[in-house]
């Protein structure tokens, strides 16, 4: 009845886990997939070394005792408590280079055995089904041991026609299947569950080295910030607010992001900058039309001071192509010149709708919409420059009084705090 596929659908990564109802806990252990990192040639041990350093403290985080066993193009995580079975999967399933995930229970290699198992384990998943109709499903098999003596169609085929059997509401659907029953044959046992959560992929926290993502109060800076952690770099979150000109709310908010973020990336550290003063000198003395421009240059000046600080590599921002007036190519470029570091915008081809849609899988859009004024929004211009020019804007920045003195003063007064995650 085929291969097993990457992953099924979930509400979204890292969810609420519904485990069917079972006295005791059915399920015994989690299923951990890893997908990318299985490409990395004469280098994959390293970057497996690293998720299990990362599974292991999610363990810990969450208060769960468990054990990892690492397998053939797997891990399996163990918890003493069968009862957490759930918690931990739904940890897990946050963790960066982690694929997928299932609750599983162990059994032999034998395939009647299997078949039995698998009764027990399509009886659990059937109880979350309302209703009297026919029910599609499909089970699917992965032979991890190629000498067992079948095949993974003729074995999905066995236990098929053992549920059919045995469940009259089941009927074989392989496009389009409600239930899926999933066997992983191994040396001597095997593995069976009937869910697959998926996790966020990627490469695990840390193997890509340390960045600062500049983090407004709005959607998409965070969304940047989390596609990086997907990409193995540990995120800085850095913030530039506009106190005492505006109010806290932005601070307050940029915290509450930090917490969600803090739920896929421990120990986040989060610098808030003050930058009002700076603002209000390229008010006082530039041209009008590059104040925008100005700002977000003091702003990389300040973030490439913070990397310094944290020993980081790259600056990552939220910013698109096109989608506000400092986006297009030629203002890209003149504000990106005032660091020397990399700048690595990720949502750069990105439509906002497919940002917001990720916001709202990671789980930072509800505290992004959130009102709230940051410094983007003081002392704006009302014809921002579209296309800019880099002469231009540098004989502007050098207009103003004491810059130098003002971009030191704010990187000194900046705070530095590490919200717990949520």
């Amino acid at each position: 009845m085929g291969a097993v596929p990457s992953a099924c659908p979930s509400s979204h990564p890292g969810g609420p886990l519904p485990v069917p109802p079972s006295d005791p806990p059915l399920y015994e252990a989690v299923v951990l997939r890893y997908g990318e990192l299985a490409l990395k040639g004469k280098n994959r041990p390293i970057f497996e070394d690293a998720l299990a350093r990362n599974v292991r403290e999610a363990f810990e985080r969450r208060g769960i005792a468990a054990r990892l066993v690492k397998t053939r193009g797997r891990f399996m995580a163990w918890p003493e408590d069968r009862a957490l079975v759930p918690q931990l999967s739904s940890a897990l399933a946050r963790v960066f280079g982690v694929e997928s995930v299932s609750p599983a229970v162990r059994g032999p290699a034998d395939v009647a055995a299997v078949g039995a198992l698998a009764e027990r384990v399509a009886r659990a998943a059937l109880e979350g089904f309302a209703g009297d109709g026919p029910i599609p499903f499909r089970v699917e098999t992965r032979r991890a041991d190629k000498s067992h003596p079948l095949t993974s169609a003729e074995i999905s085929a066995r236990v098929g026609a053992v549920l059919l059997e045995r469940f009259p509401r089941l009927a074989v659907d392989l496009d389009e299947p409600r239930l899926t029953v999933g066997i992983e044959m191994r040396t001597g046992e095997s593995f069976l569950f009937a869910e697959k959560i998926p996790g966020p992929g990627g490469l695990p926290l840390g193997t890509s080295g340390k960045v600062v993502a500049l983090l407004s109060a709005g959607i998409d800076s965070p969304v940047a910030a989390w596609l990086a952690m997907k990409r193995g770099c540990r995120v800085v979150l850095c913030h530039f607010h506009g106190f005492p000109f505006l109010g806290e709310e932005s601070q307050d908010k940029v915290r509450d992001i930090a917490r969600v973020l803090g739920d896929w990336q421990p120990r986040t550290a989060l610098w808030l900058v003050p930058l009002a003063a700076v603002q209000k000198a390229v008010k006082l003395a530039a041209p009008e039309p590059y104040r925008t421009l100005l700002y977000r240059r003091a702003m990389h000046r300040i973030a490439e001071r913070v990397a310094s600080e944290e020993r980081a590599k790259a600056i990552v921002t939220g910013d698109n192509l096109g989608q506000v007036a400092s986006q297009t190519l030629e203002n890209l470029l003149v504000t990106e010149r005032a660091a020397r570091l990399p700048m690595l915008r990720p949502l750069v081809t990105y439509d906002k709708k497919e940002t917001v849609e990720l916001a709202r899988r990671i789980g930072t859009f509800e505290v992004s919409i959130r009102p709230a004024e940051d410094c983007c929004t003081l002392f704006q211009p009302r014809k921002p420059v579209i296309h800019g020019d880099l002469a231009e804007a540098e004989a502007a920045e050098a207009s103003v009084a004491e810059y130098d003195r003002l971009i030191d003063d704010a990187f000194a007064r900046a705070v530095v705090e590490k919200p717990p995650p949520r």
